[in-house]
């Protein structure tokens, strides 16, 4: 039986929903189960899946064994008053849903993509990729400059390469070769 939730803030509980969110949408885009991902951590399904809603009785171990297994880094981020940053600075952030209404670019550039309105952030990469040829850089508007920017510097590999996904059943065209 799982242990009793420890009294905490909402703003902390609020937090660890969050990184239980990301969590589970990085697993996903990975397109990894959850049973595997919680046998590669080390824990049962049912404590995995207690981490991917960001239960507070789950030790912070268990969440870097999770968080290990998928491959995510864990950093501490100074506070903005010790940094002297704005907290509030998300231009460089990369959404977990990446919303074709949003981009008209990427919304030119994915005429192929049918049933959804949305695509990961390797799906948009992907495809932004494959026809930059046919990007008009003069009507590109600066947030999806700076969301185009931001998915070449979160999913560059070390060497340089960009992570290629699996075959994706949103994207007909985003086949390997």
């Amino acid at each position: 039986m799982p242990a009793k939730a420890p009294d905490i803030p909402a703003t902390v509980a609020d937090n660890l929903a969050a990184l239980g969110q990301q969590i589970r949408q990085h697993r996903k885009a990975m397109r990894i189960s959850a049973t595997v991902a919680a046998e590669a951590a080390g824990m049962s399904r049912a404590t995995f899946h207690r981490i991917e809603k960001g239960e507070p009785s789950v030790t912070m171990g268990a969440y870097l064994n999770a968080m290990a297994a998928l491959g995510i880094d864990f950093g501490i981020v100074e506070p903005a008053t010790v940094t002297g940053k704005a907290t509030d600075d998300r231009k460089d952030m990369i959404p977990a849903r990446i919303h074709l209404a949003e981009y008209p670019q990427l919304k030119k550039l994915a005429w192929q993509v049918h049933g959804t309105d949305a695509l990961t952030p390797v799906e948009a990469l992907s495809i932004y990729e494959r026809n930059r040829r046919y990007i008009d850089k003069a009507a590109l508007e600066p947030h999806e400059q700076q969301l185009i920017d931001a998915l070449h510097i979160g999913l560059e590999g070390l060497d340089g390469t960009v992570y290629t996904p699996p075959p994706s059943p949103h994207c007909p065209g985003a086949e390997l070769p």
